[in-house]
């Protein structure tokens, strides 16, 4: 990518004509260069740019970059006082960047947010897309007390914090088993947790977490964005929503676990009493009716050989009964 690009970007991003003389002049470059990073503006972030003899460039739709001093003002004390946030404008993967700070003394409440991940990746080694500035994507890393064999259930928790906070927004979101978070029945948002340490304790986890806030552009599967539901796409208020009820429920968990959230999360899920499939990695899929979910977060599902409890597999809806 043109080394410019994100400079530029920077100058086009309040939506109004900048001519390509004074962008370069602005950036101590040739005009050439200025043509060059607005065409991998276009080509490499996705991004629609004007061009008009006499004007200049002027990005289609204004550009809310993400910024720390923004988010920082609209936390609650206790995750203020909490995380310690950084942005990024591009990295491979904020999960990568962040397990690598988790087995070197990285801070407890670090958050790293980034414009554009270059290696991003979902659950079961899918790739995270998002055209730039469309959507959130960042890791936090969290310190706790307790051992990995008591992390289960965390996955769940986070959804819990995140549907808190999108219902908090506006946005009537549910919870689908284990990792995502949906509108109108859409993928919205995905989590990604990794973790590290010792199984009696104490262990550290990295919660990476992407959200559509506004069309993420061509996506691999059917997806839903905020504004969809009327909630206006400020990218800092909504990473700060998020980050304030994260930082009440993790709390919550490194105390309790999981047990106290799990009526919560199953009031949230898009499947109770649904009939299901659960699909795996290696042998033959499973049928079933959703009935609950277990105080380690095991989906609990009413099969032919009575219930069921499964802790890992990717559910699909088979249509409500």
């Amino acid at each position: 990518m043109s080394e410019h690009a994100f400079a530029v970007l920077r100058r086009l991003s309040d939506g109004r004509f900048h001519s390509g003389e004074d962008i370069a002049q602005a950036l101590g470059c040739s005009r050439t260069l200025v043509w060059q990073a607005v065409h991998a503006i276009e080509s490499e972030l996705g991004l629609d740019v004007f061009s008009v003899r006499g004007q200049g460039y002027r990005l289609a739709r204004p550009f809310n970059w993400l910024d720390v001093a923004a988010v920082r003002a609209g936390l609650p004390p206790p995750a203020a006082e909490t995380f310690t946030l950084a942005v990024a404008e591009r990295t491979d993967s904020t999960n990568s960047q962040l397990m690598a700070r988790a087995g070197n003394g990285g801070l407890h409440g670090l958050v790293l947010a980034c414009e554009q991940q270059t290696a991003g990746r979902g659950r079961l080694g899918r790739r995270w897309q998002a055209r730039l500035g469309s959507g959130l994507t960042f890791s936090l890393l969290w310190r706790f007390e307790r051992g990995l064999a008591e992390l289960a259930g965390l996955s769940l928790a986070v959804g819990v914090a995140l549907a808190r906070a999108l219902r908090a927004l506006g946005a009537p979101v549910e919870l689908k088993w284990p990792n995502d978070v949906l509108l109108d029945g859409r993928k919205l948002a995905g989590i990604l947790i990794e973790v590290s340490g010792d199984a009696l304790g104490p262990a550290a986890a990295v919660i990476g977490i992407g959200l559509n806030v506004a069309d993420p552009g061509e996506v691999d599967q059917p997806v839903a964005a905020l504004e969809q539901a009327g909630v206006a796409p400020d990218r800092n208020r909504v990473l700060a929503a998020l980050l304030g009820e994260l930082e009440r429920v993790l709390a919550d968990f490194d105390r309790e676990g999981f047990a106290p959230l799990r009526d919560e999360w199953w009031s949230l899920c898009a499947h109770r009493q649904a009939q299901v499939r659960l699909s795996f990695s290696h042998g033959e899929p499973i049928d079933g009716v959703a009935s609950g979910v277990a105080d380690n977060g095991a989906l609990l599902t009413e099969t032919a050989q009575g219930i069921r409890a499964f802790h890992i597999g990717e559910v699909s809806l088979r249509g409500r009964q």
